[in-house]
């Protein structure tokens, strides 16, 4: 590594932290005040706040804004440069804009390995403990309403409840069917069942066993209990809102495969959270390179110039994801191709502009 790419290495990284430091710092400030009466009311802990709460919050936040701080960033300190004719003077002594190209992505590709360690594996663990405390001391208290609720476990067994109360893990009045094709094969029918954490299965109690068969039926009743494992979780009826976010990546990866063998519906959303994740690293090379191409060229009207054009690009990238997100999750659009849709537009824009550079 050269003088050279030492340099720019450290105008982008100190850039990069400062940048997501004081936005990450000045949402948390909002967050409390539009929040400080919930955690007066419902008595939350001052300890809990600060270390349950925003300990775990600000992670969240600086990797949601992560990429478009590495563009700002980006286009900031390199405009100043410009404007100081830093980048002129680089490229007169024989330095191409490609090799000049060379210290930003290696910037951008550290923070895009550290950020899908970090999303991919730690910070879902951060979100479970920051999305407990908005549940408890946040959001009103969430009762699962359904009533006359079916659900498929398998590609040929379907689960029946009348209602079901999250806050003690009780499904009442509970049926499991079992078909070959068209014809119903064997039914389950109990008034209670409910989840035992210590065992992870669910306790069927009082439950009648029919077995339909071409000669006859066979019917088996117990007033006791049995333990049974079904495949269904007490989380699939809590408050979903956020819930793939406490994934890890193995986690959400067998939670898609959990959806797909019960035909359920809501899987959006959790593959459009695991494409996320493996599209955020190249979004942050990306945009790094685009805000090179911006801000690289000298302009007489100063840094501001590029600076609003670059919030421009920011604010478009954003509008991007979030239609195709939105498309995606009503389920007109691929997930897989509406999270990496705004990089591969981008991608092109990129290179389009990379050819307008003067070299």
């Amino acid at each position: 590594m050269k003088i050279l790419d030492k340099y720019f290495l450290k105008k982008f990284l100190t850039t990069y932290v400062f940048a997501v430091f004081v936005i990450v710092l000045i949402i948390l400030v909002i967050d409390y005040v539009e929040k400080n009466d919930d955690f007066i009311q419902k008595n939350a802990v001052l300890s809990d706040i600060l270390f349950k709460y925003y300990l775990n919050l600000a992670p969240y936040w600086a990797n949601t804004i992560s990429p478009l701080m590495i563009f700002i960033s980006t286009v900031f300190f390199t405009a100043k440069l410009a404007a100081h004719s830093e980048i002129v003077a680089i490229m007169t002594n024989g330095v191409s804009f490609r090799r000049l190209m060379l210290p930003y992505i290696m910037g951008s590709t550290l923070i895009g390995i550290f950020s899908f360690i970090v999303i991919g594996w730690f910070l879902p663990k951060a979100n479970s403990i920051r999305i407990d405390f908005e549940n408890e001391y946040v959001h009103e208290k969430y009762f699962f309403s359904d009533r006359d609720f079916h659900m498929a476990v398998g590609p040929d067994t379907y689960v029946y409840f009348s209602s079901y109360n999250n806050q003690s893990q009780t499904a009442f009045d509970f049926t499991i069917e079992k078909f070959e094709g068209n014809e119903l094969i064997e039914k389950l029918s109990s008034r209670r069942i409910a989840y035992v954490d210590s065992l992870q299965k669910w306790r069927i109690y009082d439950y009648n066993i029919r077995t339909l068969g071409r000669m006859k039926d066979e019917l088996v009743s117990n007033r006791g209990y049995v333990d049974s494992t079904i495949n269904m979780e007490p989380r699939d009826f809590e408050n979903a809102k956020g819930a793939y976010e406490t994934y890890t990546i193995p986690e959400l990866n067998e939670r898609i495969e959990v959806l797909k063998t019960r035909g359920a519906e809501g899987i959006e959303p959790y593959q459009i959270e695991l494409y996320q994740r493996f599209a955020t690293p190249f979004a942050v090379i990306i945009l790094s390179v685009m805000g090179l191409i911006v801000s690289a060229r000298k302009r007489r009207g100063g840094v501001g110039i590029q600076i609003a054009i670059g919030f421009l690009l920011a604010f478009i990238y954003i509008l991007f994801y979030i239609m195709s997100k939105g498309i995606a999750e009503s389920g007109n659009m691929s997930p897989v191709l509406a999270v990496w849709l705004p990089n591969i537009v981008f991608t092109c824009i990129a290179t389009i502009m990379y050819f307008t550079v003067p070299r």
